[in-house]
């Protein structure tokens, strides 16, 4: 396969995984603005996300108020902002359009549906819009496409390609979702496994489509350590950390056999999923949730990386 044939692929499965992403972080911005700040301290909900997501100093550049309505058109409709929804579906459909050929009538279909509707929101009034109409669009809409690609594409190094985009945007997706909760600032330390604390957690779990998985996993009882292990360590989860970053590395191995070679992006992936496999959770806290969530991060960065570098940016045999 050609490397901007393959690149295109791997681009246009992070975008449709980024514009969900930005849909389930504004889910969880806004149950937990409904949550009254009887505590009397700083709590402000819609700045956790905006740094959660990595855009705070791209909002603040142009909107000078950090409220719901700002950060639902900076997010979701603004083209300025490269990681809107729009802008992801955007280019998730051009990334498609150049290797047309390389997609299934059913994946292309489902892409260009998804364009052609975005466009329309965009025509419309806002206040015709609601968030949830707006998310609950965006995640149905991915999914189906996810759908047509998992029943359709033939499981080629295109495949392989398509899916180490979708895994590697999932794990960073994942970490940027939990890392929510570390910016969400509670009014005092006393209401850490308080009501508040526990419903920001179930927010967490619901934003993810992981509550009802979670209760299965775990008996409905929340605490800190259950979540943590259930979406970082978790192998049965299947937008955990370990089993996003253990699908990438699959698909990586695949390329390795069907091309000959591995490589650095082997290398470093089969380093992160062997790091995940010997950790506990209070590793994790013992390290501190946001400081692992951060070195995590960049290690997907680093795998990424390698994956352009090996694949994408020179010829492919």
């Amino acid at each position: 396969m050609l490397s901007r044939t393959a690149e295109n692929l791997y681009w246009m499965a992070r975008y449709i995984e980024r514009a969900e992403t930005n849909a389930r972080l504004l889910e969880v911005g806004a149950r937990n603005a409904l949550i009254p700040n009887i505590g009397g301290g700083y709590r402000n909900e819609w700045e956790s996300i905006l740094h959660a997501s990595g855009n705070a100093n791209g909002f603040a550049e142009k909107y000078s108020d950090i409220v719901q309505r700002n950060i639902e058109t900076f997010m979701f409709f603004d083209r300025d902002n490269a990681n809107s929804v729009l802008s992801c579906i955007e280019r998730a459909r051009e990334n498609g359009r150049i290797v047309r050929t390389a997609l299934t009538t059913q994946v292309w279909d489902a892409i260009n549906i998804a364009y052609q509707e975005v466009q329309e929101f965009g025509r419309q009034e806002r206040s015709s819009l609601s968030l949830s109409d707006l998310t609950d669009w965006t995640l149905r809409t991915t999914a189906l496409i996810r759908g047509a690609g998992l029943n359709t594409q033939m499981r080629n190094d295109g495949w392989d390609f398509t899916n180490i985009g979708f895994h590697l945007e999932r794990a960073d997706s994942t970490a940027r979702m939990l890392d929510v909760k570390y910016f969400t600032l509670l009014p005092q330390i006393s209401y850490v496994g308080s009501g508040l604390d526990n419903y920001q957690w179930r927010t967490l779990l619901r934003a993810m489509s992981s509550s009802r998985a979670f209760n299965w996993a775990y008996g409905g009882e929340i605490s800190p350590a259950k979540i943590v292990d259930f979406l970082v360590l978790n192998r049965a989860c299947p937008r955990s950390l370990i089993s996003s970053v253990e699908s990438a590395n699959e698909h990586l191995d695949r390329l390795a056999r069907a091309y000959g070679k591995s490589g650095p992006a082997q290398t470093r992936a089969r380093a992160l999923v062997g790091e995940l496999h010997e950790m506990q959770v209070q590793d994790v806290f013992d390290e501190g949730l946001h400081e692992f969530l951060t070195r995590f991060m960049g290690q997907v960065m680093a795998v990424g990386g390698a994956a352009q570098t090996m694949y994408l940016s020179g010829d492919i045999r």
